[in-house]
């Protein structure tokens, strides 16, 4: 998930290498953030969403959510023939495919989960080869809205004297730059998802196990958070990178009971089974806090990613659920705190 801005340069970066000017490079650059306009749908699945059933609030889901059928295959594909029918251009028909397409995939290789396959499949993948943060994919496609700033307050008559160099560099060296740029961006983004392949190899081979690419997540530029399923009692959660290997490990519970309560497995597995029918679906692996509160004869049963406490300003994997059962009536209800620390109630539609 690269900011809204770097991917608006991204799309400035391939309109300019293809020499475009005025509205086809507007359009180009429009395109590379088209997919983040799902924050539309999306606000209208909020109001929707607890006055239907559960099943049909999945289903809007899939298609309203942010980051859902907006950053599908089947939504580039209808885009780009849109474009184009209505133009019968080949060359900017090729750069508007390229403009949102690089959205979708640069968001598919960082932080978030997608559905790239919907609908024709509904499960959520993620490639998570680079940092939300990442220098190079964040930085560099500033330098097209910087140049782009600079030619529009110097054409209003407006920064005269100011970076008069910069400008003659960039006249002598458009198109070599703007290629230059686009390749450097290109290749950095194809190679860090293969060098994270051999990197989770490695540790697989070294571990004795089988790591999940999918698991394994960018916490810093060259540095992953990974785990697995150590025995049928703990997960083990690694800090590995590039550099290093593996760097701090530790092992953590699955199920966590805070004094004695009676059937605390079971009350956690009833959480998770409520909780797998439930979208998004943000963990992993799941760990389980039960408790018991004696005055008012329920249970509370905590669901979080086991991750949790190793990841810091990250709402993807901060998200907990707190399911309250009944002991008598087996009624339960539910909410949800991310990182925010606000918590909300879940209606009950929520959960299959």
């Amino acid at each position: 998930m690269v900011n809204t801005l770097s991917h608006l340069g991204v799309g400035l970066l391939i309109a300019l290498a293809l020499g475009f000017k005025g509205k086809k490079r507007n359009v180009v650059a429009f395109l590379s953030i088209l997919p983040d306009l799902d924050f539309i749908p999306y606000t209208l699945f909020f109001l929707l969403s607890s006055s239907v059933s559960h099943e049909t609030r999945t289903h809007l889901f899939y298609f309203l959510g942010h980051r859902e059928f907006m950053h599908s295959i089947l939504f580039i594909f209808l885009v780009t023939l849109f474009i184009w029918l209505r133009t019968k251009d080949r060359l900017f028909t090729a750069a508007g495919f390229a403009a949102i397409l690089s959205h979708s995939y640069l968001d598919y290789a960082t932080s978030w989960k997608m559905r790239p396959l919907f609908p024709f499949s509904t499960e959520s993948s993620i490639m998570g080869a680079v940092y939300f943060f990442d220098p190079i994919a964040n930085l560099l496609p500033l330098l097209p809205i910087f140049i782009v700033l600079v030619g529009y307050q110097k054409n209003r008559g407006r920064w005269n004297g100011k970076f008069n160099r910069f400008c003659t560099f960039v006249t002598n060296n458009r198109r070599s730059l703007y290629r230059t740029l686009a390749v450097v961006l290109l290749v950095w983004i194809i190679v860090l998802p293969v060098a994270k392949f051999f990197l989770v190899n490695q540790i697989s081979e070294a571990e004795g196990t089988r790591i999940s690419y999918q698991g394994t997540y960018p916490v810093s530029p060259g540095k992953f958070l990974a785990a697995y399923e150590y025995n049928n009692t703990h997960f083990k959660i690694m800090e590995i990178s590039y550099l290093s290997g593996i760097g701090r490990s530790d092992f953590i519970e699955k199920i966590n009971s805070t004094g004695s309560v009676p059937d605390a497995s079971a009350y956690a597995e009833r959480a998770g089974k409520l909780y797998s029918t439930a979208f998004p679906q943000e963990i992993d692996y799941p760990v389980f806090s039960v408790s018991e509160n004696g005055d008012n004869g329920t249970v509370t049963v905590l669901l979080s990613d086991a991750r949790n406490s190793y990841v810091e300003n990250w709402a993807y994997f901060r998200t907990v659920y707190r399911f309250v059962f009944d002991k008598e009536s087996g009624e339960y209800e539910a909410y949800a705190s991310e990182q925010t620390g606000r918590e909300r109630r879940l209606e009950r539609n929520y959960f299959g």
